[in-house]
């Protein structure tokens, strides 16, 4: 089996951004101990920019980006030696991998990083993944660790993707707040809970929360691919899940799977902008699987330009699909509600095209 494990920063570093060691410790350990039972395992981590405020003594985490990035060059050494020197003990390598989101648009890039990743599991290594955040064109995107890992269990082909946490697993309700809450042991992938929004960050250093394991979870299932949320403390929750027992939650693979390029749109990338459309252009993106038409189209919110990603819902606020629209806002807007045969004079007639389109309901 070809397992994917995932650890945030908010079970890797204490208060003050200080590495646990014993948490690096518990993890190396069950990474080998699936390596002995024949498994294949890449590790996702979080925790470089927590480890750079701790390396550099700060007494706070500041905001602005570019210390953040400068911040992730200082902690992702530390955060590898600290690994490095935990694996040893078990004989084992382990691999550092920088990727950014643009490494799973970009078919070249995508299959580049897939053969890399590949031959380093051939090689015997662990493949130590975190996004590349100290040279990012953009802003760090915080929690985003769980959607790459949910995007490299499908990169590498993966069977299982387990996200290690800081707590036992997804919860009927805040055990904070209700100390009736109890943990949810399997989600099917049609679930509505799959959709929900839970609550937010655990903690200040690190912005994932159970909202973001939950969106990882479902590219996961959209992917074919098992996920599995259990405590990062526990002494065997990565074997556990793999053996399928009673560990956390587990979240069942849908039967439709997605292309990368597809899992990307659907739950990974920002949604730019708002297109409505109308019950029968409904009925034809659901039932028919056609392209998005100006004909069907009854309002725009926000400004967008060709090739960014929106929201299609119903009149009612439904949301149906994501997709790349293939026309700005100001173009959907003049067309909107037109036959195709009065936009001769566009050149293209599309305001989403089915290939980059992904409906999210199922009715």
């Amino acid at each position: 089996m070809r397992v994917v494990v995932k650890v945030g920063t908010s079970s890797l570093t204490n208060t003050e951004g200080h590495i646990k060691t014993e948490v690096i410790q518990l993890v190396s350990q069950q990474l080998a101990a699936a390596r002995a039972q024949g498994h294949e395992v890449l590790l996702v981590t979080s925790g470089a920019v927590a480890s750079g405020v701790a390396g550099l003594g700060l007494t706070e985490r500041p905001n602005d980006v570019l210390s953040l990035q400068a911040l992730s060059a200082v902690g992702q050494p530390q955060l590898m030696a600290a690994y490095n020197s935990a694996l040893k003990q078990f004989s084992l390598v382990g691999a550092q991998v920088l990727l950014v989101p643009h490494d799973f648009v970009d078919r070249q890039q995508y299959l580049h990083a897939r053969d890399t990743i590949g031959r380093l599991l051939e090689l015997g290594c662990i493949p130590i993944i975190n996004e590349n955040d100290a040279i990012a064109n953009n802003e760090i995107r915080y929690g985003d660790n769980d959607h790459l890992a949910a995007l490299l269990a499908h990169l590498v082909s993966a069977d299982m993707l387990v996200l290690l946490t800081d707590t036992a697993g997804l919860y009927t309700s805040d055990p904070r707040t209700n100390s009736d809450a109890t943990v949810i042991s399997v989600v099917a992938a049609d679930d509505p809970l799959l959709s929900v929004s839970a609550s937010g960050a655990g903690s200040d250093r690190g912005s994932g929360g159970m909202a973001s394991k939950l969106a990882a979870a479902r590219i996961a299932s959209w992917s074919g691919v098992t996920a599995v949320i259990a405590a990062a403390e526990s002494e065997s929750a990565v074997m556990a899940a793999i053996n399928g027992d009673v560990v956390g939650t587990r979240f069942l693979p849908h039967d439709r799977q997605l292309s990368a390029r597809k899992l990307w749109i659907a739950f990974a990338a920002e949604v730019e902008g708002l297109i409505v459309v109308d019950a029968g252009a409904r009925d034809a993106l659901v039932l028919r699987g056609t392209s998005l038409l100006p004909a069907g189209v009854t309002a725009v919110t926000g400004s967008f330009d060709v090739g960014a990603v929106v929201e299609v819902v119903t009149q009612s606020g439904e949301l149906l699909a994501r997709g790349l629209t293939a026309m700005s806002s100001d173009v959907v807007t003049s067309s909107m509600g037109k036959r195709t045969a009065d936009l001769a004079d566009l050149a293209v007639v599309e305001t989403v095209h089915r290939d980059d389109l992904v409906v999210l309901t199922n009715q």
